[in-house]
């Protein structure tokens, strides 16, 4: 009888293989897809040579993960590229506010008016950075905090709506970055809890960047499988798991699924009825025969950029999609331009291109047009850079991977308590009704990203019920 067995082969279940299999647990992970890599993949999804990544593009979350950083994935392959600027985020006059390594160089871009406040944002954070990632992205308590004095005053700062937080700001390049960063995780700007989101985004990019894995998202679910093999774990993949039954025994079952496929496949009904789903994306993957012709200086040399024209805007993009259920006139979009500083991704001269805007969960419209439209205002001429197009709305989005319910890719609303106690408010998040399953997936602490966290706090949860056993 093997020891644990491994439901989905993203970020999070081969961490969580990774980390049991670390301490000497036998593990068997299967996969429905023919490949592993969940929301960390890359395919040919336009012309032949350009490697687009379906989901997950950039990852300040990713190289900010203890999880990911007490692991030897150099030694399997991945490697982190650092575009000159993190994100930037341009405005219809050309200029542009920056998210940079240097907190001064990111305070500047905001005008004098907000730099001194931005730097008392998160100055007396930064130097404890690598602490508080590890207690902010162990919550809830897995482990008992290494500086709870710290924790608790980031808990003040960012427990309020990012609308509170950006009070502190007078003009719009700041208040505009900020929405946007809040942004990344489709909450709404009047949440509780996202101030903490946007602080954690910038805190990430000021201490190790935001930066994109050579060769794709692929090379870091790569690097995780190529370890879990050398551990002595295996992977099984085109294995599509409709019940426990088609699982070999084993002493415990984790699931990097959704709560609604694990209701489904271990017989618990209506447990997670209650569990809400948000937003969802529609994606356009791009082959370029050059550069975005960004009228901003400061878009050309970031691997992110986010689209929105001001703070305004963006609220209204979001409250559209998620509340008001249509898609946004002028979405806010997230865009990433991964061969900026990776000529592996397309043929010479050539770029990929990644976007998305919100739409509401389950649209079935088509938001090119309206996207495209919007990166016209920021980069004129970008239709005329465009070779072919991959589009996918939530349908496809599910279709590639299971757990965006709706083409929520976020794996669950982050509106209320739902962004910081999920997928029950229960402080056992990782358990389940049956003593002897568990879910990993991003819609269990610390949420969503590749990051590999939540993978690794329930590999504690698991690993402690073993140990009982023994």
């Amino acid at each position: 009888m093997l020891d644990a067995v491994v439901v989905g082969a993203g970020p999070n279940g081969l961490t969580a293989a990774v980390e049991l299999a670390r301490r000497g647990f036998s593990v068997a992970l299967f996969e429905a897809r023919d490949t592993v890599g969940g929301g960390a993949r890359t395919e040919e999804l336009t012309l032949p040579g350009f490697h687009h990544d379906p989901c997950a593009a950039a990852h300040p979350l990713g190289i900010n993960s203890p999880a990911f950083r007490a692991l030897p994935l150099e030694r399997y392959g991945l490697e982190w590229l650092h575009a000159e600027l993190p994100m930037a985020h341009p405005f219809l006059d050309g200029s542009a506010a920056v998210l940079s390594r240097s907190v001064a160089e990111t305070a500047a871009s905001f005008g004098p008016r907000d730099a001194g406040a931005y730097r008392r944002l998160v100055e007396p954070f930064l130097p404890k950075w690598d602490t508080l990632a590890r207690d902010f992205m162990s919550l809830p308590l897995t482990a008992l905090p290494r500086d709870p004095v710290t924790l608790a005053r980031f808990g003040l700062v960012g427990l309020p709506p990012s609308a509170w937080l950006t009070r502190r700001f007078r003009d719009e390049p700041a208040k505009t970055l900020f929405a946007g960063l809040v942004a990344h995780v489709m909450a709404p700007l009047t949440g509780i809890g996202t101030g903490a989101v946007g602080l954690v985004f910038a805190l990430a990019a000021h201490a190790r960047g935001w930066p994109v894995a050579r060769g794709g998202s692929q090379s870091i679910s790569d690097a995780l499988a190529a370890y879990l093999r050398d551990l002595g774990g295996s992977i099984h993949t085109d294995y599509e798991v409709k019940r426990l039954d088609d699982l070999p025994p084993a002493r415990a079952y984790v699931f990097d699924t959704s709560p609604t496929a694990l209701a489904r496949i271990a017989g618990f009904g209506d447990y997670y009825a209650g569990y809400k789903y948000g937003p969802g994306v529609f994606k356009i993957d791009y082959a370029l025969d050059g550069p975005v012709p960004w009228t901003a200086k400061e878009a050309r040399a970031a691997g992110t950029v986010q689209i929105g024209a001001d703070s305004a805007e963006i609220g209204a993009a979001l409250r559209a999609a998620s509340r008001e259920g249509r898609a946004p006139d002028r979405p806010f979009m997230i865009t990433v331009q991964p061969s900026v500083v990776d000529p592996t991704r397309a043929p010479a001269g050539k770029h990929v291109f990644w976007a998305y805007g919100h739409v509401p969960n389950g649209w079935t419209g088509d938001l090119t047009d309206a996207m495209e439209r919007q990166l016209e205002r920021f980069a004129p001429g970008f239709r005329d850079r465009v070779l072919a197009r991959a589009t996918a709305g939530p349908a496809e989005l599910v279709a590639r991977n299971a757990n965006y319910v709706g083409g929520d890719i976020a794996a669950g609303a982050t509106a209320g308590l739902q962004l910081l106690l999920r997928p029950k408010l229960t402080p056992f998040p990782y358990a389940t009704p049956h003593p002897a399953v568990f879910i990993c997936s991003s819609a269990t602490p610390p949420g969503p990203g590749v990051h590999g966290m939540s993978g690794h706090n329930a590999a504690k949860a698991v690993w402690r019920r073993l140990r009982q056993q023994d």
